[in-house]
């Protein structure tokens, strides 16, 4: 073959891929437009966004494999989109300092070992904790193995906040029939601080059914309205949303609050399952505070992992 066929082949050849990866660089950007009405579909979507980016590299392999320099260019489309949307969340953007740092965790209710899990949270050295899952029954083993480093503490049902600073104003946030959400003020040396600790509904994937979160989604306007109802000028919010900061199911929260995780985080952060973390769905989130640094603790006998995060007053 002449050097001029071969050159015009490398733009003939791949023409599948270049398709692909222009409809993978579409699906990106249009996200928003999928719609929610057949099995939640854009919220599914959302959910697992960041992973398109295995996508992206499947497409370059296969246009270096197909030697096409038209799949090469096609290929930059949805790889200069997925920069745009998360490449920032790549680099570690913590600093020092800060007022108070937050540590939040589902511990779950099947935790073979409360205490320990307990034990290696006061480890981190936060000076509020906020558990979600608890079980009634192991309540004592969480708040004995707590006691010595966090003298305050109040439990709403199935959350909890454990904190080294005074407690006042702690009441349950309806949003669903039993109580899996709170509210407290938090007295730090530097001003008042409104926590909230909420647990959404579990939601599924099923084939029937698609993403079904219809719970979840009602929850989070609640928590929403009592997010709105509440004057406190800093506002921390922490728990286990079911969801992730992308998924426009938490709209009515990341429209008010911001992820410390995408201001101040190492990373993607992702939390669930601790086993092999696939989505960041326990989420530490704020308004009239500034986020300083936000990460992930190690494993404990929860099947989340602990989030982090230290904010400046």
């Amino acid at each position: 073959m002449s050097g001029g066929s071969a050159r015009r082949g490398r733009w003939v050849r791949g023409r599948v891929v270049a398709v692909l990866a222009v409809l993978t660089a579409v699906l990106m950007l249009a996200h928003p437009l999928v719609p929610n009405w057949a099995g939640n579909a854009g919220s599914l979507l959302e959910t697992f966004l960041p992973w398109t980016g295995l996508l992206v590299v499947l497409l370059l392999v296969a246009a270096l494999v197909r030697r096409s320099a038209l799949a090469l260019v096609a290929v930059l489309l949805p790889a200069l989109v997925w920069g745009a949307d998360f490449g920032g969340r790549l680099f570690d953007k913590r600093a020092t300092g800060g007022d108070f740092t937050l540590v939040s965790h589902n511990v779950n209710d099947e935790n073979p070992d409360p205490a320990g899990t307990a034990r290696a949270l006061a480890a981190s050295g936060a000076q509020v904790i906020a558990l979600e899952e608890l079980k009634k029954s192991e309540v004592p083993k969480y708040e004995d193995a707590l006691a010595a480093a966090y003298p305050h503490h109040e439990v709403q049902g199935t959350v909890g906040v454990w904190s080294v600073f005074p407690l006042r104003d702690t009441r349950p946030v309806e949003i669903m029939p039993w109580t899996r959400a709170m509210q407290t003020t938090v007295d730090t040396p530097k001003g008042p601080v409104a926590v909230f600790v909420a647990h959404l509904p579990s939601v599924r994937v099923r084939l029937d059914a698609g993403f079904t979160a219809g719970g979840r989604d009602d929850s989070i306007g609640l928590l929403a309205d009592a997010l709105r109802a509440s004057p406190a000028p800093r506002t921390v919010l922490a728990g286990d949303f079911n969801g992730t900061a992308d998924d426009r199911a938490l709209g009515p929260i990341t429209a008010r609050l911001q992820a410390a995780q995408d201001v101040a985080g190492d990373g993607f952060g992702f939390s669930w399952p601790a086993s092999l973390p696939l989505a960041r769905i326990d989420q530490i989130f704020v308004s009239g505070v500034r986020p300083v640094a936000s990460w992930t603790l190690p494993a404990t006998g929860s099947d989340h992992l602990p989030v982090a995060a230290t904010v400046a007053l």
